[in-house]
């Protein structure tokens, strides 16, 4: 497992079942490995981020945040995936 092959995906929405399932699905299918998980519910809104190993992914970065981004728009949720570094570099202080 190499770190320069980690995204993080983040989902930003309304609390529903089966968002959950929707995005672990995609990165399933994709073969796309998550690492570690973590998720809040406050009132009825839901922030889940997940760290993701893209080391065996059958799918470029590209292909697969277009797969992310279609189901978060069939379950009524934002999703965003970066790579790691991209992602620290953002929140850098």
């Amino acid at each position: 497992m190499g770190k320069d092959n980690r995204i993080i995906v983040t989902v930003v929405g309304t609390d529903r079942t089966g968002i959950i399932a929707g995005v672990t699905t995609v990165l399933a299918e994709a073969n796309a490995n998550i690492l570690d998980i973590s998720q809040t519910v406050l009132q009825e809104f839901l922030t889940m981020i997940l760290v993701v190993d893209l080391d065996n992914c059958n799918l470029d970065f590209e292909e697969l945040k277009q797969k992310l981004t279609e189901v978060g728009d069939r379950i009524g949720v934002q999703i965003t995936a970066q790579h790691e570094s991209v992602f620290k570099y953002m929140h850098r202080i």
